[in-house]
């Protein structure tokens, strides 16, 4: 099993690199996030692979990622989420890669909600994803810290995105203003906090 592939970006596109190692050029599908990250062509690339076979076996295909953590989330939504094969998980990473911390912290919580209002799914899709992870995600490392997560059901942090919500803003925008309003104070009334978020919004 190849664990990586090290060498020179031949080339990317969206959802595809070719690296070039010992005289060969691979052909990786990787998620749009991995394409920003990824260095300018002809500098040296490193991607974790993930290997897969046709249904009925043939071709290899090979699904790249930046860090063993992403690959790792890829593994668990293809091999837990019903109906899921390899280039529908790469569509949910792509989503979820705006925050692992948060999403992982979403579906701990079981938090519906966030998942489909911060990272895009459908709320039947979102509650798929809960049920299928919510025993196993907790295994699975992430590197980044959570951006979101951190505003309590409740609290008046809550109550503020909510309101935010229901004046026409996207959750992901209202947690993002009252996060930066909240960080250094967090006494302030739900009003005060809707005020402020305003001006940032």
């Amino acid at each position: 099993m190849i664990d990586f592939f090290s060498g020179t970006l031949a080339y990317k596109t969206l959802n595809t690199a070719v690296i070039e190692t010992a005289g060969i050029g691979y052909s990786i599908s990787i998620t749009a996030d991995t394409f920003n990250k990824l260095p300018s062509e002809g500098k040296q690339a490193k991607l974790y692979i993930m290997e897969s076979a046709g249904i009925y076996g043939g071709v290899i295909s090979y699904y790249g990622f930046l860090s063993r953590e992403e690959r790792d989330m890829f593994i668990l939504l293809k091999d837990e989420v019903p109906s899921t094969g390899a280039k529908k998980a790469m569509e949910y990473l792509e989503k979820i890669s705006k925050s692992f911390a948060d999403f992982k912290a979403a579906v701990i919580k079981r938090d519906v909600s966030m998942i489909s209002g911060i990272f895009g799914f459908t709320k039947k899709t979102a509650e798929k994803l809960v049920a299928a992870l919510k025993d196993k995600i907790a295994n699975v490392a992430v590197k980044d810290s959570a951006k979101w997560s951190s505003i309590d059901a409740g609290s008046s942090s809550s109550e503020a995105v909510a309101a935010l919500i229901s004046l026409g803003y996207k959750e992901i925008d209202a947690r993002e203003a009252v996060n930066k309003i909240t960080s250094d104070n967090r006494d302030l009334s739900v009003e005060q906090i809707i005020t402020e978020a305003l001006k940032i919004l």
